[in-house]
């Protein structure tokens, strides 16, 4: 019962299809497509455009902390 068959995958396609048009499918899945593309050449160029020392600068500027102390004062 908890598994389905290859009968049922092809039945819920068919609905799929149906309801959807193989027309919008088809663009979502391009769409889909060309976005994790994307993602990919954006990750590579991020990778490629700092050198090591930026990278292990920007981390240094991360890691502090600016705070301004104010005096507490007793009135």
């Amino acid at each position: 019962m908890g598994s389905f068959s290859i009968w049922h995958w092809l039945i819920v396609l068919v609905i799929v299809a149906l309801v959807f048009g193989t027309k919008k499918l088809r663009n979502i899945g391009s769409d889909l497509g060309g976005a994790v593309k994307g993602f990919k050449e954006g990750m590579k160029d991020a990778n490629t455009d700092k050198p090591a020392e930026q990278v292990t600068q920007q981390k240094a500027a991360d890691d502090t902390i600016d705070v301004q102390a104010k005096e507490k004062t007793n009135s």
